[in-house]
């Protein structure tokens, strides 16, 4: 049901209508905003460049568009949480767990924060201890490097405003230069890694689980200590992750 039509504020309303269809579309041309909104596009040009001001669209560096901004991304609920999604995505992590011995994690994306969703523990005497519903910083992170690299240039920029990124430890990427080249790899190779740079002495790999947009993405994750976690095991496990992720019925 639409709001009454005697107290609707147009532009306001223009806004709210536009936000919500950056949650089915990845971008957005002025002209194809006006059509779907059925507006004129000075307006709908005016109503984006409103939102950009906002944070909650980004023009895209062709300047044929505008994707969803950071403010939009934080809002959305990550995905995950439901119960008909945590069901299925833990057949996965059953599966996972057995293929890689090591515990293993689902996360998604808030902002520029990767959360834990849910996972399950190696049986490793030594191993890494499952944190449901923590947040890290989602570049020092595999899952949250695996969720950076399916978003677009502009909207990683966008999220990491500042040349200088937090360092979590020694190792960890200090600098969007940085971070951009190796989410690059992370595209180019299929999976991303994290070696001591959310936690010292932990390894990690993660591959795509689910979603084919920033609202609905997960990533699988494996975390072993770093003696378990040479680049050939993360390597191999990152082909263990993907046949697991291969019940679900989609890894992108």
């Amino acid at each position: 049901m639409g709001p009454t039509r005697g107290y609707t504020i147009e532009s306001l309303d223009s806004g709210l209508r536009l936000m919500q269809l950056f949650l089915t579309h990845d971008s957005l041309t002025v002209s194809e905003a006006a059509e779907l909104l059925s507006i004129g596009r000075s307006t709908a040009h005016r109503v984006l460049s409103t939102l950009e001001g906002r944070g909650f669209a980004i023009r895209e560096d062709s300047g044929r568009g505008y994707s969803a901004g950071p403010e939009l991304v934080r809002l959305g609920r990550p995905a995950g949480f439901g119960a008909p999604v945590r069901e299925r995505v833990g057949a996965v992590l059953e599966d996972a767990v057995l293929r890689t011995g090591e515990t293993v994690l689902s996360a998604a994306l808030i902002g520029d924060q990767v959360i834990v969703t849910d996972g399950r523990e190696s049986s490793h005497p030594v191993r890494v201890m499952l944190e449901r519903n923590r947040t890290r910083p989602a570049h020092a992170t595999a899952g949250g490097r695996l969720l950076l690299s399916r978003m677009t240039t502009e909207q990683v920029c966008a999220l990491y405003p500042q040349e200088r990124l937090d360092a979590v430890t020694p190792h960890t990427v200090a600098s969007r230069p940085e971070l951009l080249a190796e989410l690059a790899r992370t595209r180019d190779r299929g999976y991303a890694l994290s070696r001591g740079e959310s936690v010292q002495g932990m390894n990690a790999v993660a591959v795509p689980l689910a979603g084919s947009t920033w609202r609905d993405r997960l990533a699988l994750a494996a975390c072993a200590p770093a003696d378990r976690g040479d680049d050939a095991a993360l390597e191999r496990r990152a082909g263990e992750l993907l046949r697991s992720a291969a019940l679900l019925g989609t890894t992108g």
